[in-house]
């Protein structure tokens, strides 16, 4: 019973100030609306980002050979730096920490021949451990280079999904016969259509790779032109760097302090500073938002002011009666909370019906601001951070008309007109 009449009251506030309690419910779905927006376009955007970061790969580093820059051991600086084809399997023994660790090979300008289609393209000779390390995740119906290919120099080709499509367009490819330097190469699988934030040597979608073995016994390469190290926990990344100085170091004689030595890109590092820099955008959208919802709650501090000054007679009775300051205190800051939580609602469900329409947008639709600005997704996260920001306005555009009420004298409330 107590709940219906708090809830009769609060129902006849409304109606009684119509104009000033719709404008400023409005002004809260508004503010709840808008701060949602924000938020959902920002976690859009960070997971789209974080997708295409994935594209190069997860967990790793890229190392190139360079040249020494510090004398070591009686020999002279200036010496460059070539990887050989075991390199990869050193580090992966000397060090635990590394997951996986593959040296690549690549040449450009590479004829690949179907039918009448003549391409010049990119082929890299890579292991089979590439698929985790840099996200070569096949199409369905399809498959990655194996170990069996390797160990065999096995004449099988893995293209890019842009490559594919441009060789053999909507067929499927995988069993299908391409030429490589008049060699045929049985196609054993495509990539999906991956978006990719970083890359060291051209997009993963626009090219052809066979199994290292193979790629070394056709071009005869004696060494590699990058590998790829992929960590177990990202925060061990800057001890394994250090690691890698010191093993090839001691292999190829250059001092494990000398950074010119080796080349290397840490992607883990990067995905810190890019995690970072995205809470700071989410963290700015917020506060955006959040000074717009302020100002909503500013409107109920407004009219609870009103309410409280109509209803003082009404006060003085209650606690001429003996009603308590909290039960005043309590009855305001609840009609205070009940006026955000409307405003919040109506706020929220248009924000989720935004969103699932916005949904309903293909994202590899073909447009690239779409393609980038991924979906507005409302996530727990931020329901909770809306759900908390409307719950202190409410205390606050409350509180104060509610000391106002509870502070009031009886006796000149009575003789209020």
């Amino acid at each position: 019973m107590r709940i219906w009449h708090f809830l009769k009251y609060y129902l006849h506030d409304l109606r009684k100030q119509k104009k000033r309690a719709g404008l400023t419910v409005l002004a809260l779905v508004w503010g709840t609306f808008s701060i949602l927006m924000l938020l959902a376009f920002g976690e859009g955007l960070t997971r789209q980002l974080d997708k295409a970061r994935l594209g190069l790969g997860d967990n790793i580093m890229i190392v190139w050979g360079g040249q020494t820059s510090i004398t070591h051991q009686g020999l002279p600086r200036g010496r460059k730096i070539w990887m050989r084809p075991d390199d990869d399997k050193l580090l992966e023994r000397l060090i635990p920490e590394i997951k996986h660790a593959g040296g690549e090979y690549h040449r450009w300008g590479v004829d690949l021949i179907r039918g009448k289609t003549v391409l010049s393209q990119h082929v890299t000779g890579i292991p089979p451990s590439f698929e985790e390390m840099r996200t070569h995740y096949p199409s369905a119906g399809g498959r990655m280079i194996n170990q069996a290919d390797l160990d065999m120099r096995r004449r099988v080709m893995y293209l890019g999904y842009e490559l594919k499509q441009k060789l053999f367009g909507d067929e499927d490819p995988v069993g299908r016969l391409v030429e490589l330097r008049g060699i045929p190469f049985t196609v054993i699988g495509y990539g999906q259509d991956k978006m990719q934030m970083g890359m060291y040597s051209g997009p993963d979608v626009d090219k052809a790779s066979i199994p290292v073995t193979t790629f070394k016994a056709i071009f005869g390469d004696q060494y590699f032109d990058n590998m790829v190290i992929q960590v177990y926990n990202t925060d061990q990344s800057e001890y394994v760097k250090r690691r890698v100085y010191e093993v090839l170091g001691a292999k190829y004689k250059f001092s494990p302090d000398d950074e010119d030595a080796l080349g290397i890109w840490d992607t883990v590092e990067g995905m810190k500073q890019f995690n970072a820099m995205m809470l700071g955008i989410q963290i700015f959208l917020g506060i955006v938002g959040g000074m717009t919802l302020l100002i909503a709650g500013v409107g109920v501090a407004n009219i609870m002011y009103v309410v409280v000054k109509e209803r003082t007679r009404e006060i003085g009775i209650k606690m001429a009666t003996g009603a308590k300051r909290r039960h005043i205190m309590n009855q305001f800051m609840l009609e205070a909370l009940l006026v955000c939580f409307t405003g919040g609602a109506a706020g929220i469900l248009i924000s989720a019906l935004a969103c699932y329409l916005l949904g309903l947008i293909p994202v590899n639709s073909g447009n690239d601001a779409m393609n980038w600005l991924g979906r507005p997704t409302i996530s727990t996260t931020i329901g909770v951070i809306v759900a908390s920001i409307l719950a202190v306005i409410g205390i606050f555009s409350g509180l104060f008309p509610a000391r106002k009420a509870a502070g009031t004298n009886p006796v000149e409330s009575l003789r209020y007109e």
